[in-house]
């Protein structure tokens, strides 16, 4: 099971085993698809079936910690005249006030208001799963291994490598708004042009593709659409989503720096076609930053615009496999935990609003997901498959808007 234990404050998830599930001959679960997993089986098998590297989780040590405060400094005890000559006299350093921009304030007072949620909470899904075997103490070799994890894959194709290689994929001649199924006979090796239509693996076992010279592991009953988000029409004409669950690349300075991908401006969020998408009864789901600049303007603007009404926050609260936060719950400019905004579209009809609401299961607020986060970068914990998290609907399709590449799951 991907939920290892539950709570009143929320679950613990294991996300290695939810993700391996996907890949299962069989499985028929879908989502984006994670590289670097192995095959267990032989490849001339159409039944094969894969699984992510478990080095990908092995993170036993949190990425900083707070330094204790110095002691302070030892002063001579009074003496003779020439023993205060010897005697070195210490400057007191005199303090610096620390001054918070508003940003900075309104974090501290939004951290204020969850702080016991997110301790508390955790704390008792972490013991429960010390006992079931999920965390544990790491031994010296295992410590050694998790260091070189991100050395030996720091260089292998990511999301943002790909939406970089879609941009020199020559376009298709296709009918418009056409639908390519991948050849449930010869399930290893699709070589095609993908771009800007939807592919679909309809089978019960996963399948490989090439795009650009890299191989791609498709989930079972499962589709994409790669493509950039000027031109999203394929999804507008497909079907309509049940839930829909957005990843925004959000503007900010690390980043910036960084350049592992083009962030997204706040107005050109607010163009995605969310509401042509939805179906009436929509679960919109969206990951935000620690910035409260983020959490304002998707519950205050973005949602509005959609016509979605913020029904909840919940939030993913990160740690490492020997149950310790990722990064003090204390430090003030990194937080082990992340967002979620929930909201559900609403209707011009008030009145079907009002029946649907009360025939559709309710939403709880300020509930927390645990889990050990994946070494891979921006790796979501994924929230597809286990009905406990995201609740049974009457349209139970899902999307997941990965940008700027898009997947989907029947």
């Amino acid at each position: 099971m991907a939920v290892v234990c539950e709570s009143a404050a929320g679950w613990l998830l294991d996300e290695l085993a939810l993700v391996n599930k996907w890949y299962e001959a069989g499985g028929g679960l879908g989502g984006g698809a994670p590289p670097l997993l192995h095959n267990e089986q032989d490849t001339k098998d159409t039944k094969a079936s894969y699984k992510l590297r478990e080095d990908f989780f092995r993170l036993y040590k949190p990425y900083f910690t707070l330094q204790p405060a110095p002691a302070p400094a030892e002063t001579c005890a009074p003496q003779s005249d020439s023993a205060l000559s010897r005697c070195p006299r210490v400057r007191k350093k005199r303090k610096r006030p620390i001054a918070y921009n508003q940003g900075e304030l309104d974090a501290l007072e939004y951290h204020k208001a969850i702080n016991d949620l997110i301790s508390e909470g955790s704390r008792l899904l972490i013991q429960e799963g010390f006992n079931k075997g999920l965390l544990h103490s790491p031994s010296g070799s295992e410590e050694q291994e998790s260091k070189i994890v991100s050395k030996l894959y720091g260089n292998k194709k990511n999301l943002a490598d790909l939406c970089d290689m879609s941009k020199d994929m020559p376009l298709v001649s296709l009918p418009e708004y056409a639908v390519k199924v991948l050849d449930t006979e010869s399930p290893f090796s699709h070589d095609g042009d993908y771009l800007l239509h939807i592919t679909e693996n309809a089978s019960d076992f996963p399948q490989i593709i090439h795009i650009m010279g890299e191989q791609y592991l498709i989930p079972p009953k499962s589709n994409f659409l790669l493509s950039d988000i000027s031109y999203m029409d394929p999804l507008l004409h497909y079907k309509k989503y049940g839930i829909i669950v957005i990843d925004p690349p959000w503007e900010n300075k690390s980043v910036k720096r960084s350049k592992r991908y083009n962030s997204l401006s706040p107005s050109k969020i607010k163009e995605l076609p969310i509401p042509a998408m939805a179906a009436p009864d929509c679960l919109v789901i969206t990951w935000v930053t620690n910035r409260q600049k983020h959490l304002r303007f998707v519950k205050e603007e973005l949602y509005p615009h959609w016509s979605i009404r913020s029904l909840a926050e919940w939030h993913w609260v990160k740690i490492t496999q020997s149950g310790e936060f990722v990064f003090p719950i204390d430090s003030v400019h990194k937080k082990p935990y992340e967002i979620l905004v929930l909201g559900r579209l609403m209707h011009l009809d008030n009145s079907t609003s009002r029946e649907l609401e009360t025939s559709l299961p309710p939403i709880p607020e300020h509930k927390i997901i645990v889990s050990v986060p994946c070494s891979l970068h921006s790796h979501k914990p994924p929230l597809s498959a286990e009905r406990r998290l995201i609740f049974v609907l009457p349209h139970h399709c899902l999307l997941l808007l990965c940008f700027l590449c898009l997947t989907q799951r029947f």
